[in-house]
């Protein structure tokens, strides 16, 4: 339905959908010093808006809001409707604790308490 409408008319909207998507996303991508909103997020990849975004590659950290939510190993794959898209080769979930080197049982006390 939108091939009818004149080209400025879906210019607009196409900025408008783009304003939309940067403002409801909390999600970021940093590399190094500089960070770029999120358009899209998916559990294969991401999109970035074409214009603002440089073509990355390589490992890229991904926050919502000032939380760090995961480490990813990128490539550009594509460009679509004004949106470059990103595809992972790794993802890491990034925690706060350290990875344990041992299984830990489930009714393992959380404390020792001795007595005096």
């Amino acid at each position: 339905m939108l091939e009818f409408l004149p080209e400025d008319i879906r210019a607009g909207l196409d900025v408008a959908r783009k304003r939309k998507l940067k403002s409801q996303s909390r999600l970021r991508v940093r590399v190094g010093t500089e960070t770029f909103p999120l358009l899209r997020y998916w559990d294969e990849g991401f999109a970035l808006d074409l214009e603002g975004a440089p073509n990355l590659r390589g490992l890229v950290d991904v926050f919502d809001g000032e939380n760090h939510v995961s480490q990813c190993l990128i490539i550009a794959s594509a460009e679509d409707a004004g949106e470059i898209i990103y595809e992972f080769k790794r993802v890491t979930i990034a925690s706060d604790m350290p990875p344990l080197d041992y299984e830990r049982a489930v009714d393992a006390p959380i404390a020792l308490i001795t007595k005096k």
